[in-house]
């Protein structure tokens, strides 16, 4: 007899299983709105408050049963997965830090970027690492650390550095051949992942354009930064060797996780070698770091059992079936597809879930009303990426937010700063509406 799989039982569409979500979005934002201060609700605190509405939903089912559903919810592998490179980026993000990495970065950024171009540079090396490695959140697990000096030592707003960072990162994964979204939607939409770069190119295009002139705007500008000229020894290079070679291993495609590792090994190696710390000391600043990413995991694994509840009460099944009823013609179509996978995403503040949930649909809608599957799989990528960078639970948000604890930002205070996702946006929208019948 088959054994019983409480992952095969899904429940009809249903708009009651959405209530967690809802009760999470009036928590989090009402009583922030409403004292105008975001960190005086902890996103765990709204996270764990949301997960026992959506335990309390169903009275019909046991809880034993509904506490399973959420625990393998925490446990998906995706969500491990994403745990696993917090982890890993804290160990990175530390031992960088400790040798000097993240100094001699920033020494060498002012040595050869003017300084009215500093953040622009930040934007455009943040997007060309994201698109060698295939990943926003590693990318910026290297960058916010150089991010925060550069705040602290030359007077640039924590919010407009930090922006910078992860809109570059998230527009460099956004066009990636390596990247997780551009598989999914390629392989959803059974498409070559070239072919879709290039139609993600004409949308994406002029938004990261765009970013680079805003951020070279004067009001952007350090106080401190032109007066300040550094010269670069050798020692300097040896410190960033790391992240170089994160970013030249990152083109052949390797996984991130264990560049990361590769990475902390090599900050160990350093700072033994310039007497910076022991092997003890280094375990030490290791541990360290993989602790100061406990925040992320929490809220990383609550946010997984919290979807898998509002799939398993037929949530995901009701948005899916409200957005295909809108559906007449080929723009709304693909307006339709926009809003699938955006909302999805809303939801479960994972671009490639979303991609992944979102993709079957969105190839039955393209070929119903004669959508390109190409272009289908670039809305999948790029809507997912535009929600990504709107919500403040969001991966990229949540390690960036916690590698800059140090100057004490918040998930706003990132997103006051982050106008990729909402340029990207605009670039979505006027795609959709100018694009031929």
């Amino acid at each position: 007899m088959k054994k019983f799989d409480i992952t095969e039982q899904w429940r009809e569409s249903s708009f009651k299983a959405l209530i967690p979500f809802i009760v999470f979005i009036f928590f989090y934002f009402g009583f922030s709105i409403a004292t105008k201060d975001f960190s005086k609700v902890p996103m765990t605190v709204a996270f764990i408050i949301s997960s026992a509405v959506a335990l309390i939903l169903n009275h019909k089912e046991k809880l034993n049963k509904k506490i399973e559903v959420f625990a393998l919810g925490m446990g998906n592998k995706d969500i491990m997965i994403m745990c696993l490179v917090f982890i890993l980026a804290g160990a990175f993000a530390a031992t960088a830090k400790m040798i000097g990495g993240v100094d001699a970065a920033v020494m060498i950024a002012q040595h050869f970027i003017p300084a009215q171009f500093m953040v622009s540079g930040l934007f455009v090396i943040s997007a060309l690492i994201s698109l060698s490695i295939g990943t926003s959140c590693g990318t910026i697990a290297a960058l916010v650390p150089i991010a925060v000096t550069l705040s602290q030592t030359f007077g640039f707003n924590p919010s407009v550095v930090l922006g910078a960072t992860v809109g570059g990162a998230m527009f460099g994964d956004n066009i990636s051949l390596i990247s997780d979204t551009t598989i999914a939607s390629t392989r959803t939409q059974n498409v070559d992942m070239r072919d879709k770069m290039l139609y993600s190119l004409r949308i994406v295009i002029v938004p990261a354009i765009l970013c680079v002139i805003l951020y070279m705007l004067p009001i952007f500008a350090g106080v401190n930064v032109s007066n300040i000229f550094t010269t670069v020894n050798l020692d300097s290079y040896i410190k960033i060797f790391p992240y170089i070679l994160l970013l030249v291993l990152g083109v052949s495609g390797i996984n991130v996780m264990f560049l990361l590792l590769i990475g902390t090994i090599l900050n160990t190696i350093i700072g033994i070698h310039y007497g910076i710390f022991d092997i003890f000391g280094a375990f030490t600043c290791i541990g360290d770091g993989t602790v100061s990413m406990a925040n992320t995991l929490i809220v990383a694994m609550l946010a997984g059992g919290l979807l898998k509840m509002v799939r398993y009460n037929g949530g995901i099944t009701y948005i899916i079936k409200q957005t295909k009823h809108l559906i007449t013609n080929k723009k709304l179509c693909e307006f339709g597809i926009c809003i699938l996978v955006g909302i999805i995403n809303l939801f479960t503040a994972n671009n490639t879930v979303a991609i992944i949930t979102a993709g079957p649909i969105a190839k039955e809608l393209s070929q119903t009303y004669g959508v390109n599957p190409k272009r289908t799989a670039s809305l999948l990528d790029t809507t997912s990426c535009f929600v990504q960078g709107l919500i403040p639970y969001g991966a990229q948000i949540l390690i960036a937010t916690s590698l800059a604890s140090s100057i004490g930002v918040s998930s706003f205070t990132i997103m006051k700063g982050l106008f990729y996702p909402l340029l990207l946006g605009f670039g979505i929208a006027i795609s959709v509406i100018t694009a031929k019948k």
